[in-house]
């Protein structure tokens, strides 16, 4: 079982509480719960951009194979030599199979995340054991957002009820019930409603993901007012770009609001080009070009 200190940071990191997570004070090295802690303080960090700040805390030598995981990821993230990072991360896959279990977990999910953002969805998913019998909560999880990911809601909702057989009523499983939840539309999204609404009031888990989960919950059950009110809250703890594409949408939809709706996608679009909203807007928009171009406006009688 974790310590309380442990099981703390775990739920600051599920939550998406990452300012929260890295401005703490990690432990005295000498604590039985350091590597586990220093190894979520470094992925908050890369969460939130600041893979240079993980990688100066990370040891260089000597380090766990879940901290060289952590540190191949931070150095993925950075952008430096990719295929360096993707290979070491493969390698400590092999490595890590005579690992202690919960080492295991940790490098697997860590070593899918880069494939992830690496485009290679098939790897991650085979990296995870989609679709075969294990027991790590996290994986599931990245697993289901995957899938949500390429639209395959079925198989996502298969992961989560495989899950369900052997997890305990855990955080984490909560939270991937909440998020198929807002997928499914289900009894009004009064689960997701319910759990985003139970987590805002721990103030110790605040975070700007979590308000923004809330206010997309509130946007999907036409409750503008509550859903720009979120977002608004949101993008003064964490501008990220989530939080931003969800507010364009949220004052779009609220008459009066156009102008600030554009002025948000100005924003997205210069601190976020490759975000997806915004790439399917210029698509659209090129396709409007293209086809008024195949059309001559005649000149007045």
């Amino acid at each position: 079982m974790d310590s309380g200190d442990l099981y703390h940071v775990k739920q600051q990191f599920v939550l998406g509480a990452y300012k929260s997570l890295a401005g703490a004070p990690l432990p005295s090295p000498s604590s039985e719960d350091y590597n586990s802690i220093l190894q979520y303080h470094a992925r908050a960090l890369i969460s939130l951009g600041e893979a240079d700040k993980a990688l100066s805390i990370l040891p260089a030598e000597d380090a766990s194979l879940s901290l060289k995981a952590v540190r191949a990821l931070a150095g993925y993230t950075k952008g430096d030599e990719n295929e360096t990072h993707l290979e070491q991360l493969r390698d400590l896959c092999v490595e890590v199979e005579d690992a202690e279990e919960s080492e295991q977990q940790v490098v697997k999910v860590l070593a899918a995340t880069a494939f992830v953002q690496e485009g290679e969805i098939e790897e991650a998913l085979e990296t995870l054991g989609a679709g075969t019998p294990h027991e790590n909560l996290e994986a599931t999880s990245l697993i289901v957002q995957i899938y949500l990911s390429i639209n395959r809601v079925d198989l996502a909702k298969k992961e989560f009820e495989r899950a369900k057989h052997w997890a305990e009523d855990d955080l984490l499983l909560q939270q991937i019930e909440a998020t198929l939840g807002l997928v499914s539309g289900r009894d009004s999204y009064s689960n997701p409603q319910s759990f985003f609404a139970e987590q805002m009031l721990n103030p110790s888990l605040s975070s700007s993901h979590l308000l923004t989960s809330r206010g997309v919950t509130y946007l999907l059950r036409g409750e503008l007012i509550e859903a720009n009110s979120d977002f608004e809250e949101a993008l003064k703890v964490d501008a990220n770009a989530e939080t931003l594409a969800a507010a364009v949408v949220a004052a779009g939809l609220t008459k009066g609001k156009q102008s600030e709706s554009d002025a948000l996608f100005e924003r997205l679009q210069a601190e976020y080009p490759g975000h997806p909203l915004v790439l399917d807007l210029k698509s659209k928009s090129d396709a409007f070009d293209s086809a008024l171009s195949q059309f001559t406006v005649p000149a007045l009688a």
